[in-house]
């Protein structure tokens, strides 16, 4: 007897996110129907987080090679040469649904496998970085959210002893439905010992390691590849529950059966759990692979096929050893206390079959669910363009003093000491600076070496929303920028694309041109992308996020002796502004905070001129020539005078040029632009025009004010101290 009540395959499909033409495609590709589990399998290799089907072509147009790089996208990292036999592994990616859903393990899980991802690669991780965007501060979730997301961050990577250098975090009702929490991780390891997850051949085992499956995350890749709606707390379940002792020993484990040479290749279980993990290592292998489930190890009664398949249970691994080293790797499980069992075997199928109890449950061919997969030619519409603002639209602050303050303390400028004082920034006792103390980037020495990595994520949303094209190759500007000022050679990128449904051509138009803009940018500046996420339908109710292509920049810094921060200014040093500045004031932080308006064209980025001031400046570090650097961006010059003003516990005077157009010198965001302390300053803006490179006094050091020559306003620091620390404290009080 059947029972009619029960859901046809083609509408189960749609409940597991699979549009109707894609299930037709599926039967097609089969010819014949596929049960509950192989459809189960489908629908996860098919979701937007795993197939990248709506972006893959634009994808393309990035660079991906240079001289430096080891491996570029397509593995779990990228990977670069950064001399003397080491490499850099390093990977972005979101976890931006689950952290909304439940703040604590969303970004807690996040942050172990983003982990995952570059020790899998044969990397020791030895910093982490986070770009964070929560919405309005008055929102009634956004306090809640926020508490919750530092102390997943803080609580994970804190007890796997890992550093958090660096990172950014915004807030906007753009993101009330959907914040982002974007994770990313930097390791290191021997350039000739990076590990890689095809499968080489068949006949070989399949070894899984690590915590038991359970069945939390079940089906959390199609989650995160679905709008949000008022039922999204109901998706709870999906999350998944991260554990970082048990990280730390799979750590441990993973790089000793790496060195014991037992490895043949390997993959960590991430979204969709062991489905994704054994499809894409025989797929990229090109081999088959068949798995029995009765060996998984499991945390719960009962599981089903669909259960284990699908689950997203945290902290486990998949590996294919060399023949007869099963005894090898069992050695070092059980030396470090972890579940694993021999769960199947590499064949020459060309298909995935899975066994439970003793039946085939599933056998589906690896192509159509991996280099077959759908790839969209999405519609998309040129975005608008916000047009450029005249002078006349932008008016003077009614007073400076206030305009500066209300500056400094707004949710996104002020401090968020708050935040990253909960984050462990210098266990292993590498890390040299952490940005948003006083450095445009994190830096971590290479241990035992004198070489230091640089280390940022950047992303301007609001330029980005502005003009899509300009605020890509803003994004990635801003983060060579920031490695420059610290000293860096910039190498290479990661991604998160962060963007609403791409169904909708608007929003499509959105994630191309941003992708253009971020391409040529990259081309121009010689840094290419070596792995990334993305992450689309971040909307709730119809109501995109802004988008938010967020850039994780990766530098190398030679000698970590030659290295500047912005903390070092003395009185009686003169600010030396690198750069052109026309008072671009679209989109700025000024036109929002002071005169609360969203519009306007965002600054222009000149990637001639960037590349020229960059290199100037970075030859100026490196010479010993200058120590002190910031770079300029929200905010303009008054925001970075100000901060480098409060880091050395020093007055700054800026020359204001003339009352009619000082607030467009003092709050303009033009690109491409940095401040250098130095007692030379006719030297300094003689070598400047030298190169190419405008160059122009700024300021002055001294006295215990932030203040302009014109009489405009003058701030003593402690006021100035207390408005730009005390928003984010009083806030989360």
């Amino acid at each position: 007897m059947t029972d009619d009540s029960a859901p046809s395959m083609a509408e189960l499909a749609l409940e597991y996110g699979l549009k109707a033409d894609e299930y037709d495609l599926i039967v097609k590709r089969l010819n014949r129907e596929p049960n509950a589990l192989e459809l189960g399998v489908f629908s996860v290799m098919w979701s937007e987080h795993c197939s990248y089907k709506s972006s893959r072509k634009h994808l393309a147009k990035f660079p991906t090679k240079g001289p430096r790089v080891i491996q570029g996208p397509g593995e779990n990292a990228g990977v670069v040469d950064i001399g003397d036999g080491q490499a850099c592994v390093f990977k972005m990616e979101s976890h931006n649904h689950p952290s909304f859903i439940e703040p604590y393990q969303g970004a807690a899980t996040g942050v172990g496998g983003i982990m995952r991802d570059v020790f899998t690669m044969g990397a020791r991780p030895i910093a982490l970085l986070n770009a964070l965007r929560f919405g309005d501060p008055s929102h009634p979730k956004t306090k809640r959210l926020v508490a919750g997301v530092v102390a997943g961050i803080g609580g994970y990577g804190n007890c796997v002893g890992v550093p958090t250098v660096a990172g950014e975090t915004n807030f906007h009702s753009g993101y009330d439905g959907n914040i982002l929490v974007n994770a990313m991780c930097v390791g290191l390891a021997d350039a000739d010992k990076i590990f890689y997850s095809a499968a080489p051949s068949a006949g070989l085992s399949v070894v899984y390691f690590g915590s038991k499956t359970g069945r939390d995350g079940i089906h959390g890749a199609t989650m995160a590849s679905a709008a949000f709606d008022d039922d999204s707390d109901e998706k709870r379940p999906t999350v998944q529950v991260g554990d970082p002792f048990a990280e730390k020993l799979l750590i441990e484990a993973t790089l000793e059966l790496m060195a014991s040479g037992a490895v043949a290749a390997i993959q960590d279980m991430g979204a969709a759990g062991l489905t994704s993990s054994s499809v894409e290592m025989a797929g990229k292998g090109a081999v088959g692979v068949e798995l029995d489930l009765d060996a998984v190890p499991q945390r719960e009664e009962g599981m089903t096929a669909y259960e284990m398949m699908l689950s997203e249970s945290q902290e486990r691994m998949l590996a294919v050893l060399k023949p007869g080293r099963e005894a090898d790797g069992q050695r070092i499980f059980e030396k470090w206390g972890l579940d694993a069992a021999v769960i199947g075997q590499t064949t020459d199928t060309g298909r995935i079959v899975l066994r439970h109890k003793g039946q085939i449950v599933c056998d589906l061919p690896l192509a159509p669910l991996t280099e077959d997969a759908p790839l969209y030619e999405r519609p998309w519409t040129q975005p608008p363009v916000a047009p450029k603002l005249t002078p006349a639209e932008v008016p003077p602050p009614a007073d400076y003093g206030q305009a500066v303050l209300r500056l400094m303390s707004c949710p996104d400028m002020a401090s968020k000491r708050w935040l990253w004082e909960q984050y462990d920034r210098h266990v292993m006792a590498d890390t040299l600076a952490e940005s948003g103390t006083a450095s445009d980037a994190g830096i971590v020495r290479v241990h035992g070496s004198k070489k230091a990595l640089a280390l940022t994520s950047d992303c301007t949303p609001r330029y980005v929303q502005a003009d899509p094209y300009e605020g890509g190759k803003q994004a990635v500007a801003e983060a060579w920028r920031n490695l420059t000022a610290v000293g860096a050679d910039p190498i290479a990128i990661t991604d998160n694309l962060n963007f609403g449904n791409p169904e909708r051509p608007e929003i499509m138009g959105q994630i191309v041109r941003a992708i253009d803009g971020m391409a040529e940018a990259c081309r121009a500046l010689d840094f290419p992308v070596v792995g990334g996420n993305v992450s689309l339908y971040n909307e709730t109710n119809g109501a995109g996020i802004p988008p938010t292509p967020a850039v994780g920049g990766v530098g190398l810094i030679p000698d970590y002796a030659r290295r500047a921060s912005f903390k070092g200014l003395k009185a009686g040093d003169a600010l030396v502004l690198i750069g052109e500045t026309h008072g671009e004031m679209g989109s700025s932080l000024y036109l929002r905070e002071i005169l609360g308006r969203e519009e306007g064209a965002p600054p222009p980025v000149d990637l001639v001129l960037e590349r020229r001031a960059g290199d100037f400046v970075r030859g100026l570090i490196r010479a010993g020539e200058a120590t002190v650097v910031h770079d300029l961006s929200d905010g303009g010059l008054v925001a970075a005078a100000a901060e480098m003003a409060l880091a050395a516990d020093v007055g700054v005077v800026l020359n204001a040029t003339s009352h009619e157009h000082a607030h467009f010198y003092l709050f303009g965001e033009d690109q491409g632009r940095y401040l250098i302390a130095t007692t030379e300053p006719e030297a300094l803006i003689a070598r400047a025009h030298a190169a190419g490179v405008h160059a122009s006094v700024a300021g002055q050091a001294g006295g215990d004010a932030l203040a302009s020559a014109q009489g405009l306003f003058s701030l003593p620091l402690p006021a100035l101290r207390e408005a730009h620390e005390g928003w984010m404290p009083a806030y989360m009080a």
